[in-house]
């Protein structure tokens, strides 16, 4: 699995849609949490991508795979521009949970892009900060 998640990603950064969409399935389902957002199937999927406004590059930084072969995860860090010119780039990391079926073919992506903020007070003895 963790080869089918590096080609999804590799294609995603190529833009290259028809390998993009050669790693899903055709029910796929993907969910943004922090919108509440859903997609179900292949087609509306690549559609989203392809027509994901402003430009964006994506750097893999981790990949981990069960044992079974039937679900991953990765860390990854964007660099993100707006669709407007002369935009500023914005960094950004994500977190993504990839489910797969018997032939490898992603059947569910759930996306986690969070947003830094400042813990509440009170477990400082308990937590490292960096």
């Amino acid at each position: 699995m963790r080869g089918a998640v590096e080609a999804y990603w590799t294609a995603a950064e190529a833009r290259d849609w028809s390998a993009f969409g050669a790693t899903l399935a055709e029910g796929v389902v993907y969910e943004l949490p922090q919108t509440r957002e859903r997609i179900l199937g292949k087609e509306r999927y690549l559609r989203f991508n392809q027509e994901y406004p402003g430009d964006w590059h994506v750097r893999v930084e981790r990949i981990v795979a069960d044992a079974e072969g039937r679900q991953a995860a990765a860390r990854t860090g964007f660099t993100v521009t707006g669709d407007q010119p002369g935009g500023q780039p914005e960094e950004m990391d994500a977190i993504h949970f990839f489910t797969f079926d018997e032939e490898g073919l992603i059947t569910g992506v759930t996306d986690f892009w969070p947003e830094s903020y400042e813990p509440p007070a009170g477990r400082e003895h308990l937590v490292q900060r960096y």
